[in-house]
């Protein structure tokens, strides 16, 4: 987990639930399923919070907009792939300086809930 810093915000998109191609097999080739998505983003909110106006602050709608965009309108054979996709998509924002997504397949597995692929990344200072 990355340490927050004075003036540095944590953003939290929660089970963002989206369909989309993902698997190897032909059922989930042919199929769209379910994807929980979770975002956690760090970025440096001192301006948002002194001005409180929208142009200081990392837009979270944008973000999600397009990875629900991405999500939706592309296949992933690995959970990993599409993560890292995503991972990559949040980075591309400058005012991001941590990231970490985590993708969600409910029901991947037999007498299990889900199974899940979580990767992070930060900006090298």
């Amino acid at each position: 987990m990355h340490r927050l810093t004075p003036g540095m915000a944590r953003i939290r998109v929660k089970d963002l639930r989206l369909r989309t191609f993902i698997g190897i097999k032909e059922e989930e080739i042919l199929n769209r399923q379910d994807v929980m998505i979770n975002l956690t983003i760090l970025y440096p909110a001192a301006e948002a919070v002194e001005v409180n106006q929208i142009d200081q602050a990392l837009n979270y709608r944008t973000i999600t907009k397009a990875v629900i965009r991405h999500v939706e309108e592309n296949r992933f054979a690995l959970l990993e792939r599409l993560t890292q996709e995503l991972l990559d998509l949040v980075m591309a924002h400058p005012e991001v300086e941590y990231a970490e997504v985590e993708v969600d397949k409910p029901h991947a597995l037999r007498f299990a809930e889900s199974v899940s692929v979580s990767l992070s990344a930060a900006r090298q200072v």
